[in-house]
């Protein structure tokens, strides 16, 4: 027999064997937690709902727990796998011990606590499951936005061709229109009237006369 083929045997033997102990352990742990109802005053047609309520809870937080793999609500379902699990070890052991005698008072408060907070651990859990649902279908929902590759210059090993050049057209002349205030003829600013100037006549020059002598008796 090859490998392959015994992995395969084991593998189907193993799903077998654990079937067949789930089944076994759901059945004494159903009878026990029956039975453990009834010594805490549970009315007998109604003491079978007690492990139905248990193993229910174990059952919707162990699937809980396997499909939020990756969530970070993951961590509620193994708290209430943990506190159910340890429920109903702690009621086939308090069955085992009180030996068919009815259950202190106290005791008796806490089986009949268990069923209305089993109610709201499973609604809560409910509501996670579906919160969480939704948000894989809104991520599933959007399009992936697709990243365009960015182009490659190619890698030429003849130079590039240089453009012809390319005749520059030559500026036309466009007379621009003159207003017509410009044509009119500049007015030359009108001088002051000149006054007559008079000639200047030459002066003189002043010639000193010298002192004659006059003879006395002339």
């Amino acid at each position: 027999m090859s490998t392959r083929k015994t992995m395969v045997a084991v593998q189907v033997l193993a799903v077998l064997v654990i079937a067949g102990v789930g089944a076994a352990a759901f059945v004494l742990s159903f009878t026990t937690l029956r039975d453990l109802a009834k010594l805490a005053h549970v009315p007998a047609s109604t003491a079978w709902l007690f492990p139905l309520i248990v193993d229910g809870t174990i059952i919707q937080a162990t699937l809980g727990w396997l499909v939020l793999a990756k969530s970070a609500e993951r961590k509620y379902f193994m708290w209430v796998l943990a506190a159910g699990s340890l429920i109903s070890v702690a009621g086939n052991s308090i069955h085992a011990v009180a030996n068919g005698h009815a259950l202190p008072a106290w005791l008796c408060a806490i089986v009949a606590a268990i069923a209305p907070i089993s109610l709201l651990i499973d609604t809560h859990g409910l509501a996670v499951l579906f919160r969480a649902a939704q948000t894989v279908s809104t991520t599933t929902d959007e399009p992936a936005v697709e990243v365009a590759p960015e182009p490659v210059a190619a890698v030429e090993d003849s130079p590039a061709p240089v453009p012809a050049s390319t005749p520059v057209p030559e500026p036309v002349h466009q007379s621009v229109p003159v207003p017509a205030a410009a044509l009119v003829a500049p007015v030359r600013p009108v001088s002051p009237p000149m006054r007559p100037v008079h000639p200047v006549r030459p002066v003189r020059p002043v010639q000193q006369m010298l002192p004659i002598a006059v003879p006395a008796g002339s």
